[in-house]
């Protein structure tokens, strides 16, 4: 698999390098994105194990599942565990959504609906078959970049789980593209207005590409020279 767009070659070590460097910065972009206000530093401390003031305990505990989520994701690319497929990313979900979520490692068993759009989610029952066509869909694109944010995207508008399916969109997205050695799309928190605005727009058409240029355009310059360097 390849990046058609800048080029870059795979490189498995500084692709996860990179983006254990950025563990605070993804985990704290990730939680202000869904309205929790926690500071990097306060991140930091968070994830250092030491409990910050200030927050609300639902907060911090939903902070610390997105680090021990992310830790997970570097191991299991590590040791070639990480998969497309719905038994791994429950796994994942049950460390990710942990007393957050209505159920968490499991597929949702009913209906649920996506504030600020009129667009409805699929039945319960489809889902085992959308995951499938989701995964096989994803092989018809040649560039990596494409086949990570078509899993996001799909994964949120399908909404597999109860709860917290952007974050995990964005982990398979992620891990999709470590295990193949190329670097992770982090969406910067100061550009909430316009993730949400074209996300509510992709949720009612389910047309990717204005979607795809916004996270492609969210990865970082420096990043991507790094990666021409290696």
């Amino acid at each position: 698999m390849e990046d058609t767009t800048w080029k870059m070659s795979a490189n498995h070590g500084v692709a996860i390098m990179l983006a254990k460097n950025q563990l605070s910065e993804l985990v704290c972009d990730a939680v202000n994105l869904e309205g929790i206000a926690i500071t990097l530093p306060e991140v930091q401390t968070l994830l250092e194990g030491i409990t910050v003031g200030g927050h609300k305990l639902s907060d911090q505990n939903i902070t610390l599942n997105q680090g021990r989520a992310w830790e997970k994701l570097f191991g299991d690319v590590k040791h070639k565990k990480f998969n497309l497929s719905k038994g791994y990313v429950c796994s994942l979900h049950a460390v990710a959504a942990k007393e957050e979520a209505l159920e968490w490692g499991s597929f949702r068993t009913s209906g649920v609906v996506i504030s600020g759009t009129n667009y409805r989610p699929p039945h319960a029952k489809n889902l085992d078959a959308l995951f499938e066509e989701m995964i096989e869909a994803v092989q018809t694109h040649d560039d990596i970049y494409d086949q990570a944010i078509a899993i996001f995207l799909q994964t949120a508008r399908n909404q597999f789980f109860f709860d917290v399916n952007k974050w995990m969109g964005r982990f398979m997205m992620n891990g999709h593209l470590l295990q193949n050695g190329f670097p992770v799309i982090n969406v910067p928190a100061k550009r909430q207005l316009e993730f949400n605005t074209f996300m509510l727009a992709f949720y009612e058409s389910g047309d990717q590409s204005q979607m795809n240029a916004f996270m492609r355009s969210c990865l970082d310059p420096c990043v991507i020279e790094i990666m021409h360097e290696s």
